[in-house]
Formats: structure tokens, sequence, C-alpha cells
């Protein structure tokens, strides 16, 4: 009863109420997600030709310019998670920051890590994207996540 009552009230400042049209209730558009995430296996075989122009071909983009960082050779699932947000022409925006870390043995090792991961972000970067990609992502909190398998590579 309340709500028909609250309609009721609503319904008679919007245009066509006065003249007995019934009022369509307005929902807020659907909200993307708030951080766009990918996950890549790194190292890739070969880097990604091209613009990317989908969320499936910027990850890899973005990944192609990691390398195992030195003494990390013999270890299996390391894992890393950087964000970051892009401007419209690719350029970072702000300083990368790692978010996650999985898999290294000490500190040392995760540092190591880290930096390999936030200097090949800084090398990938501007990400060659198309114009319709950089108007979905500019601004937007951006998660990649890095697995190596290990040995296995």
């Amino acid at each position: 009863m309340r709500t028909a009552l609250a309609l009721l009230v609503l319904g008679t400042g919007l245009p066509g109420a006065a003249s007995g049209q019934s009022a369509e209730i307005l929902q807020p558009p659907l909200a993307l997600p708030e951080t766009l995430q990918g996950t890549v296996r790194v190292p890739l075989g070969q880097a990604p030709s091209g613009p990317a122009g989908t969320l499936a071909s910027l990850f890899p983009a973005l990944a192609a310019c990691w390398t195992l960082p030195p003494g990390l050779d013999g270890l299996k699932d390391l894992q890393i998670t950087a964000r970051f947000a892009l401007r419209l022409d690719g350029t970072l925006i702000g300083t990368p920051r790692i978010t996650f870390t999985a898999g290294t043995p000490d500190a040392a090792a995760r540092l190591g890590l880290e930096r390999a991961t936030l200097t090949s972000i800084r090398l990938c970067t501007p990400a060659r994207i198309t114009p319709a990609l950089g108007r979905a992502i500019a601004g937007r909190p951006l998660a990649l996540r890095l697995i190596d398998r290990g040995p296995e590579r």
C-alpha cells in the first residue's frame, strides 16, 4: 500500500501524470564492473601484432614485455597481479600497483618479481589500442594477472 502511495505521489510530478498516463518507473543504468580483469600465462611465445581492439587482445599485449627475473628460473607457479589504468591513447595513468604475488620463496624474490612486472608494464605502454577500445577502458582500473608455470615453459 505504501509503495502504491509513493508511486502516486511521485507520479504527480512527472510529465503526463496529470493527463492520466501511467508513469514509467526509471531504473538506473546497469553498472559496468569496477575493475577489468585479465589473466595471461607468461612468458608469451609471440607478441600480439596490430593494435588491440578487445579486452581479450589487450591483456596479452600488456604482458608481451614480461620476462622472468634472474634467479627465479626453477620456481613453479609464480603469480602476480598489477592494477593500473590507461588513458584513451594507451598511456599509463599514474603508477601501477602490485596487488598480489604468490610462489616466491622470500621477500627478495618477491621484490624481483614485482620490479620485473612493473618494468614490463612500462615497456609495453603506451599500449597499441584501437580508438574504440581506448574510449571503453580510459580511466577504468585494469587488473593484469600474470602466471608463470615454471620449468615446463
